[in-house]
C-alpha cells in the first residue's frame, strides 16, 4: 500500500490570526467566483450564470460535473476512464449532457480516482460510473461503466443521502443512518449497517481508508492504516469499524479525509487531526505523522467547518470570523500550520492552491448578477447626501433610503405609508433596540450580510422576530451557534425558546446535554426561570440525561 513519500519543499510554521471578534456569515455552500476554476475558465459567462452545483475532479482538474438550475446535468473535460459518463471516452471543453441524470435533482455527487463517480438523486437513489475493477461501483460486477446506472443490489428500498469514494471502494450513506459500501477485499472493506447501534451522520473516505461520525458523536475507522490515518494509536489495519478512542471526551460534528490524514472539528469548534504529515496537511507546525489525534493551533480563532480531499494533500478550515485558512501542500510549497488568506471560502483554496484542483464536495455556485447595482446599493448605506430618512439610535444617526427599506422589508413597507406619521418625518428615533443591534438590521437590508459578534446577534435576532424576517431570523441563528459555549448554552436556550427559533432551541439543547456537568454549573444555568429550567430538565430526561 503506498505510503506518502517526504517532501523537500521549504515549509511555513507562521500561524495568522485575526483579532475580530466579529462573525461575518458567509455562506459554506458558496463560492466567490466559478472562473477560479481552470476547467470553467473556458465557457462563457451565460453558460456559467445557468451553474448551480459543481463537482471538480481528475488527476489534474481536468473533469467536471455541473449541474444547472434547469435541472440539467452536464460533464465537461478529459473523459479518462470514461468518468465523465457520455458513454464514450471522447474529450471535449463543449459541455455534454447526461441524459440519464438530467431532471434527477442531483444533491452530492463523489469521486475516486480509481477513477469512479457516484450521483446521488433527489430520491437517494445512487448512481454509479466509471472504473470497477474492485468492484467500487456496486452493481454487482467488475465492468467498466460507460454511463451513469442506478445501484440497486446493494441498496435496494433504501434512501441516500450522502456518498464518498476513496480510490477503489465507495460508500453510501442511508436516511436512517446505515452505512454501505461496496467492498474492496484485501483492504478490508465491508458491507455494515448501525455502528455500535446508532445511526451514521457523516461519512469520509481517504484513499484507502474509511471514517464514519456517529449520532453521539464519536467518530470509527477502518481500513488500511499505515500513516495512522485512522486515529486509533497504532499503524495497524481494521478490517471493521474501530472508535477513536482519544476522543473519547469530545462531541464531534464534523470529518473530513485527505489522501492519507483525517480531520474533526468538535462542537465547540477545536479542530483535530492525524495521520500522514509529509506536507504539514495535518496543522501542527511539522511534518511528523501522528497516530492519534492532535490539537491544531487556532491562534485563538474558533473552527466553524473544515475541508480536505482525498485526492490532494491540502486542508483548509474556515473560523467563526469568516478567515480563511490553509495549510499543507498548496501549490508546490509546504505550510505546515494555517495560514490565513484574503478567499471567503474553503472551496476557492482547492480552487487555486489544491494540488490537482479538485473539489472537496458538491455545492451551490452562488452566482452574484448585477455585481456593480448590489455593490452600488450597499455603498449607499449610510450615505447622508443621498439618503432621505435617518434613524437616532442611542444618539447615534443613520441614513437610508425609504424606498430601500420599503423593497425589502415588510415592517417599513407598511410604516411609510401615507395614513402613518413616519411617511411624512425625516427622522426617527429608535429606543426598543441598540444601535448595534439596529444598525446591523439596516445594514442587512442593503447588503445580505450580517456582521455582529454572536452576543449581539441575540438582539438582532429579537428584532428579526419582531419584524417578521424569517431569512435574517435564520442567519442570526447560525452565528449565535458559532459562539456557543458551555457558559452562555443556558441563556441562548432561554432566548431560542423566546424568540421561537426551533433550530437554535434543538442545537443549544444538544449542545447541553452534550456537556450536561459543566453546564448545570454555570451562572447562566442558574440565571434560568423557573418555565425554561423545567423545560429543560424535562427534555434532558426524555433524553436519557438521569439513568437512576
Amino acid at each position: 500500500m503506498e505510503t506518502e513519500s517526504t517532501s523537500s519543499l521549504s515549509s511555513s510554521n507562521q500561524t495568522h490570526t485575526s483579532n475580530s471578534n466579529t462573525s461575518r456569515l458567509v455562506s459554506s455552500d458558496s463560492i466567490s467566483d466559478l472562473q477560479l476554476w481552470p476547467i470553467f475558465s473556458i465557457l462563457d459567462q451565460e453558460t456559467l450564470n445557468s451553474i448551480d452545483k459543481v463537482c471538480v475532479f481528475g488527476s489534474s482538474g481536468n473533469e467536471a460535473i455541473f449541474i444547472t438550475k434547469g435541472d440539467d446535468v452536464y460533464a465537461i473535460g478529459s473523459n479518462c476512464s470514461s468518468c465523465l459518463g457520455l458513454g464514450d471516452t471522447h474529450s471535449s471543453f463543449e459541455p455534454r449532457k447526461i441524459e440519464v441524470l438530467c431532471k434527477k435533482k442531483i444533491i452530492d455527487i463523489a469521486f475516486g480516482s480509481g477513477p469512479h463517480v457516484l450521483a446521488v438523486s433527489g430520491l437517494g437513489e445512487v448512481y454509479s460510473w466509471g472504473h470497477n475493477g474492485y468492484c467500487q461501483l456496486g452493481n454487482g460486477g467488475s465492468s467498466q461503466g460507460l454511463i451513469p446506472v442506478l445501484v440497486t443490489s446493494s441498496l435496494q428500498s433504501k434512501r441516500v443521502v450522502q456518498v464518498a469514494c476513496g480510490s477503489h471502494h465507495s460508500m453510501a450513506r442511508t436516511q436512517d443512518g446505515d452505512v454501505k459500501k461496496f467492498p474492496l477485499s484485501h483492504c478490508f472493506y465491508l458491507h455494515f449497517c448501525f455502528i455500535a447501534a446508532r445511526p451514521c451522520i457523516a461519512i469520509a473516505c481517504g484513499q484507502t481508508s474509511s471514517m464514519a461520525l456517529i449520532e453521539n458523536g464519536e467518530v470509527y475507522g477502518w481500513g488500511y492504516n499505515g500513516n495512522g490515518q485512522l486515529g486509533l494509536g497504532n499503524n495497524v489495519n481494521q478490517p471493521a469499524p474501530c472508535k477513536v478512542t482519544a476522543l473519547a471526551s469530545v462531541i464531534i460534528h464534523q470529518i473530513v479525509c485527505g489522501y492519507a490524514h483525517t480531520m474533526v472539528l468538535s462542537d465547540e469548534g477545536v479542530m483535530y487531526s492525524w495521520g500522514a504529515n509529509s506536507y504539514g496537511q495535518l496543522g501542527t507546525g511539522n511534518k511528523a505523522n501522528l497516530v492519534s489525534p492532535a490539537k491544531v493551533n487556532s491562534g485563538g480563532e474558533r473552527f466553524i467547518s473544515i475541508a480536505a480531499s482525498h485526492y490532494s494533500h491540502i486542508s483548509a478550515a474556515t473560523s467563526q470570523t469568516g478567515n480563511v485558512y490553509m495549510w499543507g501542500q498548496c501549490r508546490g510549497q509546504s505550510i505546515t500550520s494555517p495560514l490565513i488568506t484574503r478567499f471567503v471560502c474553503t472551496d476557492d483554496v482547492f480552487a487555486t492552491f489544491s494540488t490537482p484542483p479538485v473539489s472537496w464536495r458538491t455545492y451551490n455556485v452562488d452566482q452574484i448578477k448585477g455585481n456593480k447595482l448590489a455593490q452600488s446599493i450597499a455603498k449607499a448605506f449610510n450615505d447622508p447626501i443621498t439618503g432621505d430618512l435617518k434613524f437616532i439610535i442611542e444618539s447615534k444617526e443613520v441614513y437610508v433610503h425609504k424606498c430601500i427599506l420599503k423593497i425589502r422589508c415588510d415592517h417599513f413597507r407598511s410604516m411609510f405609508q401615507s395614513c402613518w406619521d413616519e411617511d411624512g418625518k425625516e427622522s426617527i428615533e429608535i429606543t426598543q433596540y441598540s444601535y448595534v443591534v439596529y444598525k446591523a438590521f439596516l445594514q442587512y437590508l442593503y447588503t445580505d450580510n450580517v456582521d455582529l459578534r454572536p452576543e449581539d446577534a441575540i438582539g438582532l435576532l429579537d428584532l428579526a422576530n419582531a419584524y417578521c424576517e424569517p431569512a435574517l431570523k435564520k442567519m442570526c441563528e447560525l452565528i449565535i451557534k458559532q459562539g456557543i459555549t458551555v457558559d452562555n448554552v443556558a441563556m441562548l436556550y432561554a432566548a431560542a425558546i423566546k424568540f421561537e427559533a426551533k433550530s437554535l432551541e434543538e442545537f443549544c439543547f444538544r449542545f447541553a446535554m452534550n456537556h450536561l456537568t459543566e453546564v448545570t454549573q454555570s451562572e447562566a444555568f442558574n440565571n434560568l426561570d423557573e418555565y425554561v429550567l423545567k423545560e429543560l430538565i424535562r427534555r434532558a430526561a426524555q433524553a436519557g440525561a438521569f439513568k437512576y
